[in-house]
């Protein structure tokens, strides 16, 4: 449960001119954490347009606190002065977007950069500031400068429309000054107690990850882990796994340390010296790298995209780190664990409660041989695959695409080998073939799931395009006949009913789904228990 805030909330209303002046003196700083500043500029003026009509904005949720964070991102395009550290610093928490369209259309210097506003009078509408802006365009970044603004209206004056257009520039003027938004200030909070306050506030969608105020919380060490993740990355360049993302590297770095994924453990690396962070960044490189090895040799994993679930990586980094070299026997039981629990999504929706306890105890079923994988579930029922979807964000789709992978496919249109590792370094539904095509069968009203894991076929995407979406009962006999005594081989790679035994001339597509059904189950089998 979240600690009450009594006492530590503060609500109060702020003008523009005050939040300028605030962020011009660098009061105000946006934590790593938060996204970059990323509105176009309709965006921007149709926040000025709701100021100038006194619509709500929203509130400002800022974080007070003593303690500086190691990256600060300033405001937008905007080089502020840093503070010193005795006197509180203000977060945006909740706001950013606004804030920087505040201080960018109000408060900067005229000649700074970043994204300035005018307002038309003729128009009575917020602009984009032109170079050389018209007479009657008011640049408001000129709204708090006093000689500025006596020289606007001066220059007005001129204008034949000018006592009009100054009383429309008096009402723009007035209502912007006065113009407040509400500020919700956060006090004395720790950056593990702002986590949850900021997923469930933030207006943009942010989620903000344990990665990523881990990163913020090393403010106060040498140590810093966007560099240790990095070099991690890095070492990881040449199997193509570099895209590793930081929270994954965090959660194996608890996982050594502390046998644990729990954002209580996560956090307690922050308490390690230097030396023995260091150091243990070193063993996870060192696991990391082994497990990466063994999820390509072993499952045809080439990228993180084909990984059904991030557990996977973590508890055989955990495993891999306290059993560098697995003997023979060992492998098996990885295979029996990892396919059995791909198949039977054992980690969908997981929490981190679940990853944790079965950090010791997958390690005590692959290293001490304890436990029986039956454990992990067994082979999944044939509606799994006859009813299923086919996803690229389904885990079990992913571990379908794997288990074809395994059997080398060849093109089923002309026998030539697919590049597995170049297929599977990204999801690419290019690569990945409907063996009855889905607008062949809608065509025909076929019954049944069109899209059923049971109907792909691992194929390159320039066959794929060949075959488009001919009829299965004339382009499947006509590959065969092409690719002649390989046809059975060349089916039987892609775990198609063999040509020799299943007439797709006159199969209907339940008839296919039926006997490919049997072929898919015994090949899963053999995977669950653990044979290659």
């Amino acid at each position: 449960m979240q600690k009450n805030l009594k006492g530590r909330l503060d609500t109060t209303t702020k003008s523009l001119s005050t939040l300028c002046e605030e962020i011009r003196k660098g009061e105000v700083k946006i934590p790593q954490f938060q996204r970059k500043f990323v509105w176009k500029d309709q965006q921007a003026l149709d926040l000025l347009d709701s100021m100038a009509n006194n619509y709500p904005v929203g509130s400002l949720l800022i974080w007070t606190t003593k303690d500086k964070m190691r990256v600060e991102r300033n405001i937008g395009d905007f080089s502020l002065p840093d503070t010193d550290d005795v006197d509180p610093t203000d977060y945006v928490l909740d706001g950013q977007q606004r804030l920087t369209v505040i201080y960018s259309c109000l408060g900067a210097e005229p000649t700074d950069p970043g994204f300035a506003a005018g307002y038309d009078l003729e128009k009575e509408e917020f602009v984009r500031l032109p170079k050389n802006p018209l007479v009657h365009v008011f640049p408001l970044r000129h709204l708090y400068v006093f000689t500025a603004m006596l020289n606007f209206r001066a220059a007005l004056l001129t204008h034949p429309r000018g006592k009009e257009l100054n009383e429309r520039f008096d009402a723009i003027a007035g209502i912007l000054t006065n113009y407040r938004i509400p500020v919700v200030t956060l006090k004395d909070l720790t950056v593990d107690e702002v986590c949850p306050i900021f997923e469930r506030v933030n207006s943009s969608g942010t989620k903000l990850s344990t990665f990523d105020l881990m990163a913020a919380a090393t403010w106060t060490r040498s140590f810093d882990l966007n560099e240790q993740v990095e070099q991690i990355q890095g070492a990881l360049v040449p199997k193509g796994f570099d895209d590793i993302e930081g929270g994954t590297v965090l959660k194996c770095l608890s996982a050594i340390q502390c046998r644990g994924v729990k954002r209580a453990q996560i956090f307690s690396l922050d308490k390690l010296p230097k030396s023995d962070m260091t150091e243990l960044v070193s063993r996870a490189q060192a696991a990391v790298l082994k497990s990466v090895d063994l999820l390509s040799t072993e499952f045809r994993v080439y990228s993180w995209d084909f990984l059904p679930y991030e557990a996977l990586a973590v508890v055989l980094t955990y495993v891999t780190a306290k059993q560098p070299n697995l003997s023979p026997d060992q492998v098996v039981r990885v295979r029996q664990w990892f396919w059995r629990s791909a198949l039977n999504e054992r980690y969908r929706g997981a929490s981190d409660s679940v990853v944790s306890s079965d950090l010791d105890l997958i390690h005590d079923f692959v290293v001490n041989r304890k436990g029986s994988p039956d454990e992990f579930g067994g082979v999944p029922k044939d509606e799994a695959w006859e009813r299923g979807v086919f996803r690229s964000n389904n885990s079990r789709s992913r571990a379908f695409v794997l288990a074809l992978a395994l059997l080398n496919p060849k093109n089923v249109t002309n026998g030539a080998a697919i590049d597995i590792s170049e297929a599977l370094s990204a999801f690419n539904q290019k690569e990945f073939h409907h063996v009855y095509p889905r607008a062949h069968l809608r065509s025909i009203d076929a019954p049944g799931e069109h899209n059923a894991n049971a109907n792909i076929c691992i194929l390159s995407a320039s066959e794929n395009k060949r075959v488009g979406s001919a009829d299965p009962k004339s382009y499947l006999p006509r590959c065969a006949l092409a690719l002649g005594a390989h046809a059975d081989s060349v089916f039987a790679s892609n775990l198609l009913p063999s040509p020799a035994s299943f007439d797709y001339s006159t199969a209907t597509y339940s008839d296919f789904v039926q006997a490919r059904l049997g072929l898919i189950g015994n090949m899963l089998s053999k995977l669950c228990n653990g044979e290659v």
